[in-house]
């Protein structure tokens, strides 16, 4: 009796893949389109080295606006460029949309979390601080060491962590979700200086 090979099933696909295509996107397209216009913000690869990608891309940002732009890097990993560029700007909107509680949860942290408060930055390290660097950097605009501006967002995140879980005598209301942020941002400062993150 010879082996007869069983038919493949067919692939089946994620909804948002199926949207993608029914849409007429082009997926390999949006990947380039992310990682490029990521770059662009950063000044790194291709992007900054030809004035007129350049030129041409942050036109794009401009006229797309930075929360289209957001939309399209949340597709991508924690740990690339345009994942950390992300969730940067999901910390911005959340300091923006609460700057008072993002103040209170830092400073009620800053106790259990000396060191991380330590590496955030400048003392009173607060939510205006914090959004102006993420502004910079969204902005195209920012010209520091971004392996320590992610450094100083994954500390401002931990504080903040150790402070909700503070104010919440410790039933565990989502400070761990933080902390995901704060080690993706950390890991990615790690890429970063190390020339791999992509």
């Amino acid at each position: 009796m010879t082996d007869v090979p069983k038919p493949r099933r067919p692939t089946l696909r994620d909804s948002a893949a199926l949207d993608a295509m029914a849409a007429g996107t082009d997926p390999v397209a949006e990947l380039h389109a992310a990682h490029e216009t990521a770059a662009v913000l950063l000044g790194v690869g291709r992007a900054g080295s030809d004035a007129e990608v350049t030129k041409r891309l942050m036109t794009v940002v401009d006229d797309v606006g930075i929360t289209t732009l957001a939309d399209l890097w949340a597709t991508r990993p924690a740990r690339s460029l345009p994942g950390v560029l992300y969730r940067l700007y999901v910390m911005r909107e959340w300091v923006v949309a609460d700057p008072s509680a993002a103040a209170r949860e830092y400073a009620a942290g800053v106790h259990y979390s000396e060191p991380n408060h330590a590496v955030a930055g400048a003392d009173p390290t607060g939510p205006d601080e914090v959004r102006s660097v993420i502004d910079d950097i969204l902005r195209g605009a920012f010209d520091g060491d971004f392996g320590l501006a992610m450094e100083r967002a994954a500390a401002f995140a931990r504080v903040v962590s150790a402070g909700r879980d503070f104010l919440s005598r410790g039933d565990g209301q989502a400070p761990e979700r933080l902390m995901v942020l704060a080690d993706d941002l950390a890991a990615s400062a790690r890429l970063w200086r190390s020339g791999s993150l992509d």
